[in-house]
């Protein structure tokens, strides 16, 4: 009894546990594919990313380096060079017309006028003015990857807004539909209402196509080689309030500004190559020791050799950089008055932005969104004509789209002043 049962029992065993592997062999990849997608990434977080990878970056950041290593060079003295000669060495010591000789010299040119000193003085400005253009290049970048980031964000609420819109009007088309069949309304009218639904399908389309669209600029300037479709950003659109005043920011932009810091420094080099050509135009003597051996006599002696700068006394290079430093304080002029007019229209531009984004959010949002309720309600029950509710739909869908536009141009305007302060204005 037991030995006839034993068979069906391991057929069956053999059978399920088949089936737990199929299982598990369908399920597993099932799970993968199914892999939770990256969290979404705040502002912060992509500035630190964009900081690290960005490929531009990281290629002016070497080029800072490589400038910075001319300082090496800038410093290093002058080598001696060693001569040594030989005459009639295949003769005797004692040869009476020609013996054997051997002279061996060292020599080296003395710098006069500090030369050392003032191009080690140009080389380290140079420096400096090449960190602040690199600073300057963070500032543009940063300023990229916000405007991107904004522009990500007010694209997913377009989406939202484009998707919310159409499934509101597929109801009702749904609805006249319903209506249509039931004789209410003429088949004229329900056409004219199912056309309007291609320019609701037309602005999700559009709208999808302007996500994707930011989302691919954003992961390059992250420097992300290959975009990835799940990535996704989070923040907040609503426009915060400013604690600051303008005279704040100007001060903070003159004392911030990589640009105009760059100016400056540019003085400093053009300071530096002024007294360098001055420098370059004193004479450097070469002054050398050498000693000597004929036959069995030995002998020293030196040289002292002074070129006579009769007709180049670097005039030339005297004249160029003292014209270059004037340029250089004109500049800083400039680039002074350039920081001030950035923020000067900075300002202007988020107080108008501003402006508008209020009047849509306490305004006429709620009352385009009144109006819609109000005549969809008045239409569905006879009261409105099918003009008046298309016109409707139209201008909720419109100002909503507006209002959008209005919060994205406080943000834009918002990084743009604080491009303009080289400062974070957002509290």
């Amino acid at each position: 009894m037991t030995a006839s049962t034993t068979g069906p029992l391991r057929s069956i065993a053999s059978l399920s546990g088949l089936l737990c592997i199929l299982t598990l062999g369908i399920a597993l990849p099932a799970a993968h594919a199914q892999a939770p997608a990256p969290a979404p990434l705040t502002l912060a977080q992509v500035l630190d990313i964009a900081r690290s990878k960005n490929p531009t970056l990281l290629a002016a950041e070497l080029h800072v380096e490589a400038t910075k290593a001319s300082e090496t060079t800038a410093g290093l003295r002058q080598n001696p060079n060693f001569t040594l000669s030989g005459t009639d060495i295949t003769l005797p010591a004692d040869n009476p017309a020609s013996p054997y000789s051997y002279a061996a010299n060292v020599s080296r040119l003395f710098e006069r006028g500090q030369k050392r000193r003032w191009r080690l003085d140009a080389a380290r400005s140079t420096t400096d003015v090449t960190r602040s253009q690199y600073n300057d290049q963070i500032r543009q970048t940063i300023l990229q990857v916000k405007n991107s980031f904004t522009n990500l964000l007010i694209a997913k609420q377009a989406l939202q807004i484009s998707q919310d819109n159409l499934d509101s009007y597929r109801k009702t088309v749904d609805l006249s539909q319903v209506r249509l069949n039931a004789g209410d309304i003429s088949k004229t009218d329900f056409e004219r209402i199912d056309l309007q639904l291609a320019e609701f399908e037309s602005d999700y389309d559009n709208a999808k196509l302007d996500l994707l669209q930011a989302s691919d600029s954003l992961q390059l300037l992250m420097g992300i080689d290959k975009p990835s479709p799940t990535f996704d950003v989070t923040g907040n659109i609503k426009p915060p309030d400013l604690q600051i005043t303008m005279d704040q920011v100007e001060q903070q932009a003159l004392a911030a500004r990589p640009d105009y810091l760059a100016a400056k420094q540019g003085v400093t080099l053009a300071d530096a190559n002024v007294k360098l050509a001055d420098a370059q135009g004193t004479t450097d003597p070469t002054i050398g020791g050498e000693y000597d051996r004929t036959a069995t006599y030995n002998s020293a002696g030196f040289q002292v050799s002074i070129p006579l700068r009769v007709f180049d006394r670097n005039q030339g290079e005297k004249a160029r950089t003292r014209y270059e430093a004037q340029s250089a304080r004109f500049a800083e002029i400039a680039a002074r008055a350039q920081v001030l007019n950035d923020v000067d229209q900075a300002w202007a531009g988020y107080d108008a932005a501003l402006d508008m984004a209020k009047r849509y959010n306490s305004h006429y949002t709620d009352e385009a969104e009144r109006v819609r309720d109000n005549i969809e309600y008045s239409y569905r029950h006879g009261g409105s004509t099918l003009l008046d509710y298309l016109d409707a739909l139209r201008d909720y869908r419109q100002t909503n789209l507006d209002a959008l536009t209005a919060n994205q141009q406080v943000w834009l305007s918002l990084h743009q002043l604080s491009f303009a302060a080289a400062t974070e204005i957002v509290p």
